[in-house]
């Protein structure tokens, strides 16, 4: 398992840390014990998820996530990966168990209090979900538009993470002109714009060739070591192997395992 990476001195991404301890002393009394440990970004204990038509998409699932780890999750289609997923950003609700993401119980979390939580997990889909008539840099900044971020802070923002993903030449081109790796960087950038403490990678290299595929996961990499904790859900077994990282192996909502290196099946 991978340990929290310092802080690089200027670094754009950082996994607030100092954000659960601010957590504790904002939340109201009744909230504060149900916030993760210190130092854990996701936690998940006896998690199960049956959908109204019956059918059981996890069962019994624990998982703790330490800041700044890198996981992958791995599993046939239909093993449950993108339960978990809607799980850890709140579109699900989980039918017993607790998840913790940040440090907030997602299940108890007041609607008006989403919108915070999803600011601290950057989510990058494989289809990235670009608004297809605004530029690259328009499509990072109506990340913190729709927050309310005031206007002198989203220019700096945005071009710090558009430096970052390497797309300060394209910043002015629409989705259209872009090759598909460049789209995905975008989304990435998208992801990071609000600085959050988690991202969660839904198969981002689905559409891509080999090549750029290895380019994304790089970049990945680059951000975890800046101290953000990455969830990268995958069937790419060459990937998980070469890589060698923490892998959580899901087959039929279950965990089935949780270690270091490949997975040997394939997906």
């Amino acid at each position: 398992m991978t340990t929290s990476t310092p802080h690089l001195p200027g670094a754009p991404i950082v996994a607030s840390g100092a954000g659960l301890a601010a957590d504790a002393t904002t939340t109201r009394p009744a909230e504060r014990d149900m916030a993760a440990p210190r130092g854990i970004s996701i936690a998940l204990q006896d998690v199960s998820k049956v959908y109204p038509n019956g059918r059981r998409a996890l069962s019994d699932v624990d998982l703790v996530v330490p800041d700044g780890d890198f996981v992958f999750i791995v599993g046939p289609s239909g093993a449950g990966k993108s339960t978990l997923i809607k799980l850890l950003i709140r579109d699900e609700l989980p039918t017993s168990g607790t998840v913790l993401v940040a440090g907030r119980d997602v299940s108890r979390l007041p609607r008006r209090e989403v919108p915070r939580l999803r600011r601290q997990v950057g989510i990058v889909f494989q289809d990235y979900k670009l608004l297809p008539y605004k530029s690259v840099r328009d499509n990072v900044a109506f990340a913190l538009e729709v927050t309310g971020t005031p206007g002198r802070r989203i220019g700096p923002a945005v071009e710090r993470v558009l430096a970052l993903v390497g797309l300060t030449a394209e910043a002015d081109q629409l989705p259209s002109q872009l090759s598909g790796g460049e789209q995905q960087r975008t989304a990435i950038a998208r992801a990071l714009v609000h600085e959050p403490r988690v991202v969660i990678a839904d198969e981002p290299t689905g559409n891509l060739d080999p090549l750029i595929s290895w380019e994304i996961i790089q970049l990945l990499l680059r951000i975890n070591e800046l101290g953000t904790t990455v969830l990268m859900a995958t069937h790419n077994a060459e990937v998980v192997t070469a890589l060698r990282r923490r892998v959580v192996a899901l087959e039929d909502g279950r965990v089935v395992r949780d270690g270091i290196g490949g997975y040997h099946r394939e997906y």
